[in-house]
């Protein structure tokens, strides 16, 4: 393995305290009173030489490969001339000479056609007769005096709680007079005043819808309110 730079430092470092610490002891142990002066050696230098640089191999160069060869290119031939023939001549034949055609006296002129006459149009069909409109549907009444329809009693839990308001019902009057349906349409916010108007309705009388002289079923709106006084 190559030594690099630091380790060959060290070990000139580490020689050179060695060295020197083997003179010293040296020269305390081998002291005598008469000996002679000793004379120690010059130290030694250590000088460090930068090994040499090993340069990469340089890379062989590759030559590149040669160029295919083109291949010649034939010259087209040379086209032919054709020289065009000329044409023959051909003689024309002298026709024939036309007889003249007789002349032909011209048909005496047809009789014109006779003209048709028009017949004159049908008389427009009458109109149908129209039926006449239906008299108006009059609608049910029920407020009548004779009827003595009572109003709905007044519930005693919705006076203690103050609630009023006002119920709005939809009632189909049959043409005997008598209420065959009877809904809610408008509330009044309370259950309590809605279910009593509505049971009262249910046992009314009415004075059925008239169409002329006819009576029919149709439907009244009959509102209701319920009110506090004092």
């Amino acid at each position: 393995m190559p030594l690099t730079a630091a380790s060959c430092r060290r070990i000139a470092i580490t020689a050179a305290v060695v060295l020197h610490a083997c003179a010293l002891i040296g020269a305390l142990t081998l002291r005598p009173a008469a000996a002679p002066e000793i004379v120690l050696p010059p130290p030694i230098a250590v000088q460090w030489i930068e090994p040499p640089r090993i340069e990469p191999p340089k890379p062989i160069p590759v030559a590149p490969p040669p160029p295919p060869k083109r291949k010649p290119v034939p010259k087209p031939p040379k086209p032919k001339v054709v020289r065009p023939q000329p044409a023959p001549v051909i003689a024309a034949a002298e026709a024939p000479p036309v007889p003249e055609a007789p002349v032909v006296a011209p048909p005496p002129p047809a009789p014109p056609a006779p003209v048709a006459v028009p017949t004159p149009p049908a008389p427009p069909a009458p109109a149908p007769a129209t039926a006449p409109a239906p008299p108006p549907i009059v609608e049910p009444r029920f407020d009548a005096a004779y009827l003595k329809n009572p109003p709905p009693p007044y519930p005693a839990q919705s006076r203690r709680l103050g609630e009023t308001g006002r119920v709005v019902l939809r009632v189909l009057v049959t043409a005997g007079g008598t209420p065959e349906r009877v809904e809610l349409r408008t509330s009044s916010g309370s259950r309590r005043l809605d279910g009593a108007a509505l049971k009262t309705v249910q046992r009314w009388k009415f004075i059925p819808a008239r169409q002329g002289d006819t009576p029919v079923s149709a439907w009244v709106l009959i509102p209701i309110l319920f009110t506090l006084e004092g």
